[in-house]
């Protein structure tokens, strides 16, 4: 006999994602991934200047705003004839790249690490270190005031849970200092940007504004801050715990998706975006080591099992809809099914690094026997992080020369930032940017008539990630991967840890906008100590 669990919401993730699976002997036999909330943002840009494309996209998402606006921004530069110049491209490369620095350390730490921690252990500290007293203090008068958000709700520590009370202090105290080197991250971007979240500075054809130079050695003394964190402590965490406590976990390969994974690819090494730092590519059918060349005409969306008007067979984004129909018979999810030659594709940090065959994650796959799923994630992120940081410090010195060598703070000074020549918009035409954010592949398509949109849609990573049944009854990449996980039906943990490793982004896959700001749902949290 079958249990039905429902996790909704599931919490430490952004925007609302219910998820049902149902569990036969101790495991999850089936699953559907439901998106809640509807996202509008195609309609609102539709009939709208090509140039505010960029500043309505950022507001997709408090998060990976900068990602939205860049992306936004390639789609309309293409249908403008736009070329973004050397500095300005750099520019993007730095503002964006602190994001990434930001999101891929909160993600482990402060989403999914309490996944994996049995926090009340730091009540058995014994130890001498002054801080990891400190920590010991602090967590302990937060239990004594009844006041422990965010580290519960939670669901009780299980066999792959850590208990020792070192261990776990000291991952309590690296998970309080991610929170500053967030903030950091965020002061670099904003910096180049002028502020975040939603920053204006990325507009069509470049950026607005020149760093001088005193706010570039700024960011680059925050970015070896950064750095510093990323390599001496989130790197070394994440693989401690990969192949030490969480190792059954890892070579169970628990979690693992369809065997299909996809990359855009991010991070122009070059102007004419012919090399990136984070390479295109499509791999399928769980052969890992054959990638192959990105075709972008054999994206597809499905909206059979979504709340949207029936369009009948899967469409390009070119030919695609938004518009929901609530009643719609067997629909479950806002969210749609994309589907690449008609699969179902992971996104993500782990679909970049076996897309880039990055050797790094290579040798800590073949060494420790780990599979992909929801370990393997965590690793690919933390060593993308370090890839991404690393290429930093180059295109800051790169900017700093193009700066330079361009004169750029003279009043004659031919650095340029911006195509001025491709600002007004033609009167018809069409572009599409495709371009990687933290949580992975991330597609705008505008088309343009009479110098309006008249034409938007969007495909995030998590509308990949979190897709319901396409056309074909096929389950999209979350729901595959929830099958087969072992599963407490008192204590589903393991749903959640699944779940998490994906990085989920509802506020990107889906949308809603009451022009009145008004409170729809009132939430209460659950559960406690």
């Amino acid at each position: 006999m079958s249990t039905r669990i429902v996790v909704d919401p599931v919490t430490r993730i952004e925007g609302h994602l219910r998820i049902e699976v149902e569990v036969e002997n101790g495991k999850v036999v089936d699953a559907w991934s439901k998106g809640t909330m509807f996202r509008g943002f195609e309609q609102i840009l539709v009939g709208k200047d090509p140039r505010d494309a960029t500043y309505v996209a950022e507001r997709i998402c408090g998060v990976c705003m900068g990602s939205h606006g860049w992306t936004s921004a390639m789609a309309v530069e293409q249908a403008h004839g736009a070329k973004v110049p050397t500095a300005g491209r750099l520019i993007r490369n730095l503002l964006v790249g602190a994001l990434w620095l930001h999101d891929h350390p909160l993600h482990f730490y402060h989403l999914s690490a309490l996944d994996y921690l049995d926090v009340m252990a730091v009540a058995q500290y014994q130890g001498n270190d002054p801080g990891l007293l400190a920590v010991k203090e602090k967590i302990m008068s937060l239990v004594e005031a009844g006041d422990t958000y965010p580290l519960t709700p939670r669901y009780q520590p299980d066999d792959f849970s850590v208990k020792d009370p070192e261990i776990v202090t000291t991952a309590v105290a690296h998970y309080l200092k991610a929170l500053e080197i967030q903030a950091k991250a965020k002061k670099m971007s904003a910096i180049l940007s002028g502020k975040q979240p939603h920053q204006s500075s990325i507009v069509v054809g470049g950026v607005t504004g020149y760093p001088n130079i005193e706010q570039l050695h700024q960011f680059r003394d925050l970015l070896v801050e950064v750095v510093d964190f990323i390599k001496n402590v989130y790197v070394p965490d994440v693989v401690f715990f990969g192949t030490g406590p969480l190792l059954p976990l890892a070579q169970a390969g628990i979690g693992a998706g369809p065997g299909n994974y996809l990359a855009y690819g991010g991070f122009p090494q070059d102007d004419d975006g012919k090399e990136k730092l984070l390479p295109a590519g499509v791999i399928k059918d769980g052969n890992l080591s054959r990638v192959e060349e990105l075709d972008p005409q054999k994206i597809t969306e499905a909206v059979t099992h979504s709340w949207y008007k029936e369009y009948g067979e899967a469409k390009h984004p070119w030919e695609g809809s938004t518009e929901p129909d609530l009643d719609k018979e067997g629909a479950y999810s806002f969210v749609k099914a994309p589907r690449y030659e008609g699969k179902p594709m992971e996104v993500g940090p782990l679909a970049r690094m076996l897309v880039k065959q990055h050797q790094p994650l290579l040798d800590l796959v073949q060494e420790y026997g780990i599979k992909p799923g929801a370990v393997a994630r965590h690793a690919a992120r933390a060593l993308e992080t370090v890839l991404v940081a690393d290429a930093m410090f180059l295109w800051l010195d790169q900017l700093m020369e193009v700066l330079k060598e361009g004169d750029a703070y003279a009043a004659e000074g031919s650095a340029k930032i911006h195509d001025t020549a491709h600002w007004e918009p033609p009167q018809s035409g069409r572009g599409v940017g495709l371009n990687e954010a933290p949580r992975g592949a991330l597609g705008h398509w505008v088309e343009i008539k009479n110098r309006k949109i008249s034409h938007y849609q969007i495909v995030v990573p998590t509308t990949w990630n979190a897709s319901p049944r396409d056309d074909k009854g096929v389950r999209g990449p979350i729901e595959q991967a929830l099958i087969g996980t072992p599963v407490d039906p008192e204590n589903p943990a393991n749903v959640v840890r699944v779940i998490r490793s994906f990085d989920p982004c509802l506020a990107c896959a889906i949308h809603i906008i009451e022009p009145r700001g008004e409170r729809f749902v009132e939430i209460s949290p659950m559960g406690g100590w």
